[in-house]
This record gives C-alpha cells, sequence and structure tokens, in this order.
C-alpha cells in the first residue's frame, strides 16, 4: 500500500508548484477568503498554506487523508457538472506520502481544533489541538523518501518561479479572496481581495499592462444559455 501511494503520487505532485496547487484549490473550496502561503527554500524544505475556511470535523480528519476519500463528489451524476477545484480526492494522501505532512483545522462551530500528522505515508490518529477556524497545512522534506524525483527538480529560482505562476493564475480567477505568498521572511505577493477584475489585474500584472488591455465578452448557443 506504501509503494502504491508513492507511485500514486507522481500523478498528482510533480513539484513543489503542484502541492501548492492542490493546497490552494482545497482552501478555495473551503470558501476561503483569507490563503497564506509560506514557502523555504522553493517549497523543497516547506510549503505551508493556511487559510480561513470552512475547516475539518475531527471526525473526519482521519478519512481526509485517505485515498478518494476527499473527493468533493456525491455521487456518479457529479461528474457531469464539477462545481468544485478539487474533486479527485488524491491530494492530500499523495502529499503525505512523499513528505512529512500535518494537517490543523478547526470548523466554525467548533471550541477546539484537531492536528494529524502523517510521515511519508505513515499516518497517526487526529489528536484535539488548539487552533483558528480553517486549515493549515504544513509539508515539510517534500520527496525525502523518493530521491528520483527531487533529482529531477529544477533549480531553485525555477521552482519558485512555478509557484509564483500558481498563485498569480488562482488570484486572476478569484478576485474576492486575499492572497498572500512569502519565500521564507520575504513577501512576494500580497493581492488584497478587490471587487473588480481590472483592479486585480493590476496587481497581478501591473497597472500598465492592465491599462493597454481591451474589455470583451462574448455568448455562444441558443437565448439565455451562456
Amino acid at each position: 500500500e506504501n509503494l502504491v501511494n508513492r507511485i500514486a503520487a507522481g500523478e498528482v505532485v510533480e513539484r513543489p508548484a503542484s502541492v501548492v496547487k492542490e493546497l490552494v484549490e482545497n482552501s478555495l473550496d473551503a470558501a476561503s477568503k483569507e490563503i497564506s502561503i509560506r514557502v523555504e527554500k522553493s517549497g523543497v524544505s516547506l510549503i505551508r498554506v493556511s487559510d480561513d475556511g470552512d475547516g475539518i470535523p475531527l471526525e473526519e480528519l482521519a478519512l481526509a487523508v485517505q485515498r478518494h476519500s476527499t473527493s468533493k463528489l456525491r455521487d456518479e451524476e457529479g461528474l457531469f457538472s464539477i462545481e468544485t477545484l478539487g474533486f479527485r480526492g488524491e491530494a492530500l494522501p499523495s502529499i503525505g506520502s512523499v513528505s512529512n505532512f500535518e494537517v490543523v483545522s478547526r470548523t466554525r462551530n467548533a471550541k477546539l481544533g484537531c492536528r494529524l500528522r502523517m510521515e511519508g505515508g505513515g499516518n497517526r490518529e487526529p489528536v484535539a489541538a488548539g487552533c483558528p477556524v480553517g486549515t493549515t497545512v504544513t509539508v515539510e522534506d517534500l520527496f525525502f523518501n523518493v530521491p528520483a524525483r527531487r533529482k529531477f527538480l529544477k533549480s531553485s529560482a525555477t521552482e519558485l518561479t512555478h509557484i509564483i505562476d500558481v498563485v498569480n493564475r488562482m488570484a486572476l480567477s478569484f478576485g474576492d479572496v486575499h492572497f498572500r505568498l512569502y519565500h521564507g521572511d520575504r513577501l512576494l505577493c500580497n493581492y488584497v481581495a478587490v471587487p473588480r477584475l481590472e483592479d486585480r489585474l493590476a496587481q497581478v500584472l501591473g497597472g500598465d499592462v492592465t491599462q493597454g488591455m481591451i474589455p470583451f465578452s462574448s455568448k455562444i448557443g441558443k437565448p439565455g444559455v451562456s
């Protein structure tokens, strides 16, 4: 089972930016309005994603790191109307199988949160923990037990560029969410929530680029169906 998990992780976790993408997507699906990403050594040493979303109940936390269990699909019909960013149910167990992994979470109506740790895929039982509402996932020593994958990572600068690109793309798609990205103690991105797409474009791409853009829209299909 452990070997299967490591192989499956290759389908989800290609590089540190893949981890950031999967965790931020989970935060967005949890209705988060503030998401903070902190990485060290371009994500190889540390990736920590914190949000203020709905959180994971204590009784569901152990299940959340089982394969396929974190899918947001309720039934087969859901495959034909995907409404969430994460629906495969593979992200958390795959990430946890190739890192030292911890998730701390608290739901909005709970007085106490919960913590669960995994070490290279080995699960521990969740325990009660004090924490704010939302979820924080910490990923340390990515690919420590799969040296062949770590060997194929690019330079630190290249891997960091991929992470920044992921955050920029997410920020452009979700203007009502505040995104922060830190590399060590350095704040690289700080995109406060804004009401208009033009404002988010200016944050991410810069004012000069945004001013040179021309807005347009179109509709395809029958009347009332866009």
